[in-house]
């Protein structure tokens, strides 16, 4: 099966032109790029043996959030501030002017990149009949102020799932192969679902999407963002539950 491989949190870039509408300082902007990226989930899915293709989102998720729905009035998230267009911090403070740049940024990013999604879906389709996604992500071990869930004891692994388009099969085989390499899992805790072009939304079973969700403490430093010597391991673990599905 070929995959897709979606990457929406992994950049730290804020093009310049963009900084002025931002009300953090340069120390404290840098401690939100820190605390709210998916650092280095490009390199924990990259894969040279494995069939896929790769969308990585050009710019931070500070900016402009790809996985959010465009209208706050459907995106639960717009509740804390964290719609499509952030507002605000990680912790309830003010972010950005993100209204006078709210449509040009959907222009610029977030309409291009969700039109290459479903074309790189579509080509998968073609070429293979089926497509699997693979939703890339990472979560902090301690949740942050922003997110639904505070529980404090997470899993290592979370497994994000759609109704439609996660068959049993596939959330279980991820499950068991991370347990079987000695990680904790679970289904759905803290973060759930996972992406689909809305072209295939509740529409096709051949489009299959699955969210790998990896606590950061497992492969960085949470407090520096550097990686840790697991790393490479964390990467080879990843590598081996997604082979065993292709």
């Amino acid at each position: 099966m070929n995959c897709v491989f979606h990457i929406p949190h992994a950049s730290t870039v804020i093009p310049e032109e963009y900084l002025q509408h931002f009300l953090l300082n340069d120390e404290k902007l840098n401690e939100e790029i820190l605390k709210m990226t998916d650092h280095y989930t490009d390199q924990l899915f990259e894969f040279d043996t494995i069939t896929q293709k790769t969308l990585k989102f050009p710019v931070s998720r500070l900016l402009v959030d790809p996985e959010r729905f465009v209208s706050d009035s459907e995106e639960v998230m717009s509740k804390v501030g964290m719609g499509c267009i952030y507002e605000k911090t990680h912790n309830g403070k003010s972010l950005k002017h993100g209204s006078k740049i709210r449509d040009e940024l959907i222009r610029r990013y977030y309409q291009p990149h969700h039109e290459r999604f479903t074309d790189m879906v579509d080509e998968c389709l073609k070429l293979n009949s089926k497509c699997l996604i693979v939703d890339c992500h990472s979560f902090p071990k301690n949740p942050l102020p922003y997110e639904l869930i505070q529980e404090p004891n997470r899993a290592e692994i979370c497994i994000g799932t759609d109704g439609f388009h996660t068959p049993d099969w596939l959330s279980k085989h991820l499950v068991d192969d991370f347990r079987d390499s000695g990680f904790s899992v679970a289904i759905n805790k803290p973060f759930s679902g996972s992406i689909v072009p809305t072209a295939h939304w509740q529409r096709k079973k051949e489009v299959s999407s699955v969210m790998i969700e990896i606590r950061r403490d497992l492969y960085m430093n949470e407090e520096t963002g550097e990686k840790s010597d697991n790393f490479a391991m964390v990467k080879e673990v990843i590598f081996n539950a997604i082979s065993n599905l292709t």
